[in-house]
């Protein structure tokens, strides 16, 4: 297998959307869908990180081909809306990077030594 840009990602995704899955569902279908998704995600989460234990319906649940799946929709949705993901995700760190520059070095909350003693 080969390695995927965001932009590749997003042509491939129209590509495959254009030839098997015959079109785009409708943006509020895909954000349904979206949610759908998400939720599957959580499932295999709090079950594998968290408290909840796995039930026998689980089994089918992958969380690497559940991360997949949240990530093909949005990247729909992102087709959809014209959304560029590579330039979105870029200028996102950027803003992410200016805006909590200092903010989590000063969260005594992250501070591995503190959390771990109280």
């Amino acid at each position: 297998m080969s390695d995927l840009t965001l932009k590749e990602a997003q042509e491939r995704v129209d590509k495959w959307i254009q030839t098997i899955g015959v079109r785009y569902f409708s943006e509020l279908t895909n954000l349904a869908q979206l949610m759908e998704e998400v939720g599957e995600l959580s499932r295999i989460i709090s079950r594998t990180y968290g408290e909840q234990s796995f039930k026998s319906s689980d089994e089918k649940y992958n969380l690497s081909d559940e991360m997949a799946d949240v990530l093909f929709v949005l990247i729909c949705l992102a087709n959809q809306t014209g959304v560029d993901l590579n330039e979105a995700l870029i200028r996102n760190i950027e803003k992410k990077t200016q805006r909590d520059k200092d903010r989590h070095k000063n969260n005594k909350k992250l501070a591995s030594d503190e959390t771990e003693e109280s």
